[in-house]
């Protein structure tokens, strides 16, 4: 059992598991009652994606050719998670991930430059078993 990190909307793997949502915002235009029919996510977990504030930055830093934006934004998230609900959060779901199958996600395309590669290594330094 571990723990998928994938693109909401993206196909289910098979033995997946859960699907969390881990984003600010519900997917615009479809149905709260199709949010897992269609692959986006079975339950939202927006505690763990960026502040409004720090989305934005996000958003700027995915856009720039600039290392130094993108490394500023995992910064500043970084310190999100270390806030103690979201550090809880992490580590349950961490021990989670030893015998339950989970994914968890965001719309982004390119996880390297998504809070969804934060999450991987906030996991990953928690001893979580990731795919």
């Amino acid at each position: 059992m571990a723990i998928r990190i994938v693109r909401l909307g993206s196909p289910r793997a098979t033995g997946e598991g859960l699907r969390l949502g881990t984003v600010r915002r519900p997917p615009r235009g479809v149905p709260k009652s199709e949010f897992a029919s269609r692959d986006y996510y079975d339950s939202w977990l927006p505690q763990l994606s960026p502040s409004a504030e720090l989305l934005k930055l996000g958003q700027q830093a995915q856009d720039s050719a600039s290392d130094k934006d993108w490394s500023a934004f995992v910064r500043k998230f970084r310190a999100e998670m270390n806030e103690p609900d979201a550090a809880r959060l992490l580590d349950l779901l961490a021990a989670l991930s030893q015998g339950t199958p989970l994914a968890l996600g965001c719309y982004c395309e390119d996880e390297a430059r998504c809070h969804r590669s934060v999450l991987r290594a906030l996991l990953s330094e928690r001893g979580a078993a990731l795919v």
